[in-house]
């Protein structure tokens, strides 16, 4: 009985774990991210767990992903939270809100030397968010907290 147990749980495991993955990252890895020569649609959000409007806008991009799945749009969250919090409040933070997407932290405390690399136009700011099609010619940054439909309307600009 308990082998059977033990062998069920083992292929039911996937269906419980989380679809998103999470990692740390060095500025290498955004670096790539925000170049990426072809027809998707990416959109880059820069948010930590301690920015009050970044918790605030995020289900909304969140709903955006889900309602974006079939078009040629990435969704990365880029979070700023310091390295030592990984564990024990990014990864629950993540679980909590039943994120999907790829959720990055950027492992570069010295913000000055990154953040006219990403965007000159960005003050370092966050909410903060890159979104680009290299094919289409449109690349902008938006700091600032979205609303709902905000969100919606701006990245409808960029899906081809």
């Amino acid at each position: 009985m308990k082998k059977h147990t033990l062998l069920l749980f083992v292929f039911m495991l996937p269906l419980f774990a989380p679809a998103q993955t999470t990692s740390i990252i060095k500025w290498n890895t955004l670096h790539e991210l925000l170049n990426k020569k072809n027809d998707t649609t990416y959109v880059i959000n820069f948010w930590a767990t301690w920015c009050k409007g970044c918790v605030a806008e995020l289900p909304y991009f969140i709903e955006q992903e889900q309602q974006l799945k079939d078009k040629p749009v990435k969704f990365y969250y880029i979070s700023l939270d310091f390295k030592k919090d990984f564990n024990t409040r990014l990864l629950p933070f993540v679980e909590k809100q039943q994120m999907k997407g790829e959720v990055l932290l950027l492992d570069e405390p010295d913000y000055n030397s990154w953040i006219d690399k990403v965007d000159t136009r960005w003050g370092g700011a966050i909410p903060a968010t890159v979104v680009y099609n290299y094919r289409a010619g449109k690349r902008d940054i938006y700091e600032q907290e979205f609303e709902k439909e905000e969100l919606k309307q701006t990245l409808k600009k960029y899906i081809p």
